[in-house]
This record gives structure tokens, sequence and C-alpha cells, in this order.
């Protein structure tokens, strides 16, 4: 294992760390769930989610050493499709009620150019994370892409590896933009701390998928 748990000093809100765990038991089942837990040491967790509230109390270092226990156990084709599927669901069962983002599903908001809707939505997110936990977060504009820059990652935190991991972060921005939009966009992840890079950073591509 990496030494992903080295101590952060940096959190989630415990509602966020609770609505991932319960998006991978959902992906892979509670027994899943439960081995995935152990190998990481965090059997503290094994049937006592944290609680729905807003308090900073899930350790960045769990949440990545979480996401390195999947690819240890599945390996990384395996590892990067739950984290993929969880990080997606994750959005799905509460991130999508989270402070700015509610504005998102607003019925004028459905009414603006796809093009507003995804440069409001990106931001909306970014501000959210910003906001509620200690993950630092901000939106970047180019001619051809939007780029999302996480300062401050957790799904990597303390993790070593020669391309960019954080599938996690990848499937909630897929699952975020395609809510607020109506539409999927390609999203590929170019920079990633845990190979060095001095943020986690994700292209969004202007132009829908289909």
């Amino acid at each position: 294992m990496s030494d992903a748990q080295q101590k952060s000093g940096y959190h989630y809100p415990n509602r966020i760390g609770r609505i991932y765990l319960q998006a991978l038991a959902e992906v892979m089942g509670d027994h899943g769930l439960k081995a995935i837990l152990r190998y990481a040491k965090l059997d503290h967790l094994i049937d006592n989610l944290p609680p729905d509230n807003l308090a900073l109390e899930f350790p960045f270092e769990d949440y990545a050493a979480i996401n390195q226990a999947l690819e240890d156990l599945y390996g990384p084709r395996g590892g990067r499709g739950l984290a993929l599927r969880a990080g997606r669901k994750s959005f799905d069962q509460g991130l999508k009620d989270f402070g700015a983002v509610v504005g998102v599903a607003d019925r004028a908001f459905k009414l603006l150019p796809l093009h507003i809707r995804l440069n409001v939505g990106l931001k909306a997110m970014a501000k959210t994370f910003s906001q509620f936990s200690d993950q630092v977060s901000r939106v970047e504009e180019l001619p051809d892409r939007y780029v999302y820059i996480i300062e401050r990652c957790p799904v990597c935190w303390g993790r070593h590896s020669d391309h960019p991991i954080c599938y996690a972060a990848v499937g909630l921005l897929e699952a975020g933009i395609e809510w607020g939009t109506g539409r999927r966009y390609k999203v590929v992840e170019t920079q990633c701390v845990a190979k060095g890079d001095p943020v986690c950073s994700f292209d969004i591509f202007k132009e829908p998928l289909e």
C-alpha cells in the first residue's frame, strides 16, 4: 500500500464521507465495502458510517486510503471502474443537494444556453467543495475546454503513481455535469499530485459527446 494514511490535517464533512461509502456499498455490495475498509485499516467505519452532518471530521487520508484499497484489491482497471462508478453514484446520492449546486436544478437555470449551464455548473461544484470542505477547487476557461482544478485533493492524498488516479473525482464531475446540463461531456484528468504535479486538474471539453 501507499503512505496514503499519513495525516493530512484536512477534512471532508462527515456527510461527504458517508455519501461516498454508501455509493461504494451500492456499487460493490456491503461485503465488498467491508473488505475495502479492512484493507484500508479503517475497521472503525464498518457498519458505522460517519454521521449525516457537515462537521469537518472525515480525513483526506481516509478517503485516499479507500481509493488506494480499490486499486490494490481489484487491480488498476477494476479499481478505476469501481471508483468512477462510486464517484458518479456519490453525486446522485446526495452531493447534488449541497450548497451552490442546488441552484443548478432551478427551472430558470434549465432554460439557459447549454454553454452557460456548463460554465455555471462547474463553478457551482467548485464553490461547493471549497465552501463545505478543505478541498480547494476552482475553474479556468480555455477556448475549447474548461479546466477544473483541485489544489488540495483528497482522492490521491499521500498516494504515488506514474499516471493520474483521481477516478472518483472524474466520476463525480461526469455525473454533476450531466445532471446540470442534460448532456454528457468528456472529462480527462491531465495533472495529478500523485505523479508529482502541483495540482490535480481535469479538462472538460466544451463540445458534448452526443
